[in-house]
């Protein structure tokens, strides 16, 4: 029974699946110091049941507070993102192949690559995370969400 369930679950969950929301959320935040450590919160927040419609509801004028105005939903974000943490991996190393990312090891940071020869479809959501985030430190985001980078 086992075996289904985790077949299931990786049917899902799965790179090819997910890669292109990590690609719209940095296509969307650009690149800026550090914003690597934001790559654990675009699956948790984009696949959440209630948060994940609030951001593709989101419009030019959402804040970050105004989205996530109801903290208390968000008890369970850091077992989501130690659960999310293999597959948001693997869609990074997905995106590199794809050429759809790049990384900056001087300061830590991914920034979408300009010419690339597969296309990815852009996820609103995730989209519309990175502009929510993108003119935040990375400090101030975990802090409001509450969550500790691992």
């Amino acid at each position: 029974m086992s075996s289904i369930v985790d077949t299931l679950y990786e049917l899902k969950y799965n790179p090819f699946e997910y890669g292109p929301h990590i690609a719209s959320f940095y296509t969307a935040t650009g690149e800026s110091e550090n914003n690597i450590l934001l790559a654990p919160l675009v699956i948790p927040l984009c696949s959440h049941p209630i948060f994940g419609q609030k951001l593709f509801k989101s419009n030019k004028r959402s804040t970050m507070w105004s989205v996530f105005d109801d903290r208390t939903k968000l008890y369970d974000l850091q077992e989501r993102i130690h659960g999310f943490q293999k597959l948001t991996q693997q869609c990074i190393q997905y995106c590199l192949i794809n050429d759809w990312l790049s990384v900056n090891e001087k300061n830590l940071s991914i920034f979408p690559c300009d010419g690339s020869d597969s296309e990815f479809t852009c996820q609103k959501s995730a989209e519309k995370l990175g502009r929510l985030l993108g003119g935040h430190s990375v400090v101030e985001i975990y802090a409001f969400l509450g969550v500790k980078p691992r």
